[in-house]
């Protein structure tokens, strides 16, 4: 079991081995790979720091509980029609993405994000909504 907040549900389906720190983009790969290739993986929805935010970088200023990041999350889980405290396979949260967001909804989900730029989210969303498979993450260092 894998525990998610929000906005991670989405920035998931962008990942393409970016991330904060080292240690943070091995998890981050870690993580993707075993959504992408077995959606039957299980999802539990959190309510703040996750899975991913339990490796982020102690050397950068901690981002995680920030009125902003928890702004986003309630923003996606709206949208999904999640709450926190809900477990399902990660199949069932590519079909919700796939039934309830665009790949333009993303500039107004995530506009504060520091990753949105890179456009990768956007593709991610696209990806699942013509039923594609998501690519391969690249390795980790």
């Amino acid at each position: 079991m894998i525990r998610l907040r929000g906005h991670h549900l989405l920035c998931l389906l962008g990942y393409r081995g970016m991330g904060y720190s080292d240690d943070y983009v091995r998890n981050m790969t870690q993580v993707y790979e075993a959504l992408r290739t077995d959606p039957q993986t299980r999802v539990c929805v959190v309510a703040g720091p996750d899975d991913l935010c339990d490796h982020f970088p102690t050397d950068q200023p901690y981002h995680c509980q920030s009125a902003s990041v928890h702004r986003r999350d309630a923003k996606v889980l709206s949208r999904l029609g999640l709450r926190a405290g809900q477990c399902m396979p990660w199949r069932e949260i590519e079909r919700r993405v796939r039934d309830r967001v665009r790949p333009e909804d993303i500039r107004s989900l995530c506009h504060t994000c520091s990753w949105r730029s890179l456009g990768v989210c956007e593709e991610g969303v696209d990806l699942i909504r013509r039923r594609l498979p998501l690519p391969p993450a690249p390795p980790p260092p």
